[in-house]
Formats: structure tokens, sequence, C-alpha cells
């Protein structure tokens, strides 16, 4: 019997990838490895229709990002609409090109939050891993501003082995900014991440280390400072619930026009993928093939399709499945009941034992 697809009620949110333009060339960059050039970039009109399709669906929230969004002279545009229609606006940045007038303007025509990405907590260490001199000054004054604005301000810790050192600092800097959310999330390996796995991923020491420095700051910062912890899968013992479980909560739109249930589901070959400029966003969010085939659990292979947690991580992330064992149907390696699952720790262990200093960045325009 062929298991059918779930009936499933609008998104949450929409992530709006405006564009993968990005001065920040960062070795776990999460842009497809075969990137939209600017020139394929969908124009003002057609983002703005995206956004009045998404509120006719219901969604709740935007969250504008990239590549970088900011180089969208537009944005503030689209900020607008979403605002009119009263949809939840939030801008993930690395806040390199933003400046005072901008953000006021942008706060000015509807923005609601900005989320802040760091690199590290020194300099040196901030500038080397986003590959941008001054980059990592730009982000403190960007923060600054955010504060003087009156923005809500999440910050986005992105750490691996080659900063860990600067999480305490981080945890301080964000609550020194004011902000109210702090994203501490190791990376993962898919896409470019994982062309540079052994220069970033963590010792199991490293992370337990982080572990340690995050529940102690969630006690000492309770009522000040929210925290979202991400481990890297190869250390997990059971699986994340990707985006809230494929195609059930979130829609990725990319800057041409691809509708996908996560940003990078284009890693899985054979895979089609819908444009909005093609079909309507609501018909392919319920019908496409790109959205349904993991959509719910019939598509589950055992031990996932009986385990008492299925509706509680979905199945884990189908792009890491594909990453670590060549089938984006598999088991989660993450999980403790995959067959793979052992194979993937001694991996992680003996990589993350050699290490390395070196990475390759990323650029905009490099494909595979």
């Amino acid at each position: 019997m062929i298991a059918t697809a779930p009936q499933i009620g609008p998104p949450l949110a929409l992530l709006a990838e405006l564009s993968y333009r990005c001065p920040l060339r960062c070795p776990y960059c999460s842009n497809p490895l075969e990137m939209t050039a600017a020139s394929g970039e969908m124009d003002t009109g057609k983002w703005i229709d995206v956004i009045e399709q998404a509120a006719d669906m219901g969604v709740l929230q935007i969250h504008f990002s990239g590549g970088e969004p900011t180089v969208r002279k537009d944005l503030e545009d689209m900020v607008e609409r979403a605002e009119t229609l009263g949809i939840y606006t939030n801008l993930i940045t690395s806040g390199v090109l933003l400046d005072r007038g901008r953000l006021q303007g942008l706060a000015d025509r509807g923005l609601q939050h900005i989320q802040l990405s760091f690199q590290g907590a020194d300099e040196v260490v901030a500038d080397r891993i986003g590959g941008l001199k001054g980059g990592h000054g730009k982000k403190l004054e960007t923060a600054k501003l955010a504060g003087e604005i009156g923005l809500p301000l999440t910050i986005n810790a992105v750490m691996h082995r080659q900063n860990m050192d600067d999480l305490e600092t981080m945890i301080q800097m964000a609550v020194d900014f004011g902000a109210k959310r702090l994203e501490v999330a190791h990376v993962q390996y898919y896409g470019w991440g994982l062309r540079n796995r052994a220069a970033l991923l963590p010792t199991r020491a490293q992370l337990e280390h982080a572990t340690a420095i995050v529940d102690a700051a969630r006690e000492r910062l309770k009522g000040v400072l929210v925290f979202d912890y991400v481990v890297p899968d190869y250390y997990a013992k059971r699986p994340k619930s990707c985006m809230g479980g494929w195609g059930r909560q979130f829609l990725n739109v990319s800057p041409s026009g691809r509708v996908m249930p996560c940003h990078a589901a284009e890693t899985i070959p054979g895979m089609e993928f819908e444009t909005v400029t093609e079909r309507p966003l609501l018909e392919i969010w319920q019908q496409s093939d790109a959205f349904t085939r993991f959509r719910g659990t019939g598509w589950m292979p055992e031990p996932c399709r009986s385990c008492d947690r299925r509706e509680l991580d979905w199945g884990g992330c189908r792009c890491q499945a594909l990453a670590l064992t060549g089938d984006a149907a598999a088991v989660d390696p993450a999980c403790d009941k995959s067959p793979d699952h052992e194979r993937i720790v001694a991996l992680a262990t003996n990589e993350a034992a050699a290490g390395s200093d070196d990475f390759e960045y990323r650029r905009f325009g490099e494909g595979a």
C-alpha cells in the first residue's frame, strides 16, 4: 500500500533568500554549491507577489535572508509590504553593509527584528573566518545601532573548532548589546561546510566544554537572555527536528524563485523544485513532490516508522542523511538507532582529532 501525503495547514514562516551575493567568504556557507547569479534574481514585483501569496496562505513570519539580503536596494519595499499585510519581519544579516541611515530606514518601513551573525569575539579570529578585513568591527557597529534604534536583536554565534575559545566572550557580548536571544549554532556539515569539515569539526572534549558553558550561562542569565543551542549532528544521540519537520512549518524561496522545504534541499539529487513564477505558492506547498516526499511519517524506514519519537523529530535531517549515507531517505545517522551511527561517531572522532587549521573560503559564483 502506498502511503499518501498527510493534509497540511499553512506554513508558519517563509525564508526569503533574496540574493546569494555576500561580501563574506565563510568556509561553512549554507548557500548551494551552484548559486544563482545576480542576473537570475527575481525582481521587486515578483518578490512582492511572493509576499502577498504568503500572506494569503496564512504565513505569520518572513525572514529576509541570503547570502546577504541588504545587497538588494529594494529590501525596504519588501519589508514595508510584509508589514502592511501583518507579517512579522526579521532580517537575517551579516551586518557589514548596514549604516545608521539604512537600518533606521528599514525600521521606519516596518522591520521588527534583526538577527546578526558573528564569526567570533576576537577581531583577528572573526575576520579570518569571515574572510573580510574589518568585518567584525562593522558587525559590532550594527549591533550597537540596533540597540540605539530599538530593534529587537538576536545574535547568531556560529561555533566550530577554530573559535571555541570565544564562546564565553560571545555570550557576554550578546548581553552587553541587549540581545534578547542568542543562537549558539555549531556548524552543520553539508554543502560548503562538508568541504571544510576537517578544519571546523570540534573534538568531543571541545563540544562538552561548550555545552557546559551554555548550560551555566542559561542558569546565570535566566530572564535576561534566551539560548538556542544546536550541537553538531555527528555527536548527537537523537536527530534534530529539522525545520520543524520536512514541509510542515517552513518554506524557502530561492533568489530565482525555486520553492524548497529547506535551504539545503537542493543537495538532494533527483529532486526537482517548482518555481513560484510558474505555479502558485500554495499549490507548491500542498502538492509538489519536493514538499510531500518526506512530509509526515508514511515515508519513514524502520526503526523510524515505529519509533515513539517519530512525530517529535520527524525522521531528522534528510540532507544530513544524504551527506553521511548517500541516501536522503535513510535513517538520519545522528540517531543512535541508525545502523550508521557508530561509523559516523568514529569518523567524527578521527577527523576532529586529526584536525586542520586551513579551510577553503567561499566566494560568490563558486560552484562545486
